[in-house]
């Protein structure tokens, strides 16, 4: 399973400016409806439900909220880095600026664990998240996080 099978080039947002966790959750579910044609608000109740589980703040400044929906049709992501960290009540406590959001199909079952799996350890390479805090542009995002050459994105 490769990033680009997730994460659409128009699904990268650069510079997202938000003050608190609902605001950016509204903001990934904006850009998860274009991406699925499914209700925004729909997907942002379905992002917060998750969220009262538990964090999807994992650390390290990165964060995986996730969620599962009948009406997806296959397994999308949505991609934002923060302008400036933004408080997440992340595992570690430290302030989160990058965040990689995935919705699946109710059905999903092991396919939405392994694309979890996927973002969660091409966003534990250190270098990797160095380049995304560094890129310029979302092109230049969507490039580091599809670089199928690199031997991280190995499924």
């Amino acid at each position: 399973m490769n990033i680009s099978d997730l994460l659409a080039p128009e699904a990268v947002i650069p510079a997202l400016k938000v003050q608190n966790k609902k605001l950016l959750l509204q903001e990934l579910a904006a850009r998860a409806a274009l991406q699925t044609g499914l209700p925004e608000k729909r997907i942002f109740e379905t992002l917060i439900e998750r969220e009262r589980l538990g964090t999807t703040g994992v650390g390290q400044g990165l964060a995986i909220p996730h969620g599962r929906m009948a009406e997806v049709p296959r397994i999308t992501g949505v991609f934002a880095r923060l302008e400036g960290g933004l408080d997440y009540e992340a595992v570690d406590g430290q302030p989160i600026d990058l965040v990689f959001m995935l919705l699946a199909p109710e059905n999903a079952g092991a396919d939405h664990l392994k694309a979890l799996a996927r973002v969660s350890r091409l966003l534990r390479n250190q270098q990797i998240c160095d380049k995304l805090r560094a890129a310029s542009s979302a092109e230049a995002i969507y490039a580091i996080l599809t670089d199928r050459g690199s031997s991280s994105q190995a499924a």
